[in-house]
């Protein structure tokens, strides 16, 4: 029988392929300000450390002055506040992976560096047949992913011990939160970085499918 009692998931870019609506987003900020956009792929870079971060990366180096950043920022959350449910889709597989762990009485949480409320929102649109006993974005006074002050907080919720505590990533940020925490960290090869990044970043292993993490659940 596994030792593995819960699985905690990043958002963007292991349960969900948010990055249309993200690229869509920034770009539509960027071409307002006459400034040049981005291809979609670029994205995957540019994600995976909170909105800020994004912003920051997508501008031009000449304008990533505090005012243009924050400017930007603001109108980045009102573009995406109005395209964040366009293209977004779950992953192929994660539908069936997240029943086969509500089948196994594995408990669910979500730990993202997305901003708090809309990621409470994407949740709810998109996970809402699966009981997850928390969900967490960014939320204001606590550090973001990969400081380990909400996995620690998520750890204490579900009542489990850290290396009893799967969780499933696609950024080299997932895999030192994990590692910070004490949690068996698993990178999700399918998402905005590849599984040669995320073994450099920490990760124990990496999966290239959903599905294959009842493979490690069964081990």
């Amino acid at each position: 029988m596994s030792r593995f009692k819960a699985v905690v998931f990043d958002l963007d870019g292991t349960l969900l392929d948010t990055l249309e609506d993200l690229a869509d987003s920034m770009n539509y900020v960027l071409e307002s300000n006459s400034f040049p956009i981005h291809e979609i792929d670029k994205y995957k870079h540019f994600a995976g450390n909170g909105l800020r971060n994004l912003v920051t990366k997508a501008l031009p180096i000449k304008h990533r002055d505090a005012e243009t950043i924050d400017s930007a920022l603001h109108n980045m959350l009102n573009e995406y506040g109005k395209r964040w449910d366009n293209k977004t889709v779950p992953y192929a597989g994660i539908h069936e992976l997240l029943d086969q762990l509500y089948a196994r009485s594995i408990k669910l949480a979500i730990l993202s560096n997305k901003e708090h409320s809309l990621t409470l929102k994407v949740a709810e649109k998109y996970l809402c047949n699966w009981k997850f006993e928390v969900v967490f974005g960014e939320r204001p006074g606590v550090p973001r992913k990969p400081d380990s002050s909400s996995a620690l907080e998520i750890i204490k919720i579900l009542g489990i011990a850290a290396n009893d505590i799967i969780y499933l990533g696609d950024s080299g940020s997932d895999m030192e939160t994990a590692n910070n925490s004490g949690m068996y960290g698993v990178g999700a090869s399918w998402g905005f970085r590849g599984a040669e990044e995320l073994i450099k970043d920490g990760a124990k292993c990496t999966i290239d499918t959903p599905l294959e993490l009842m493979k490690i659940l069964s081990d």
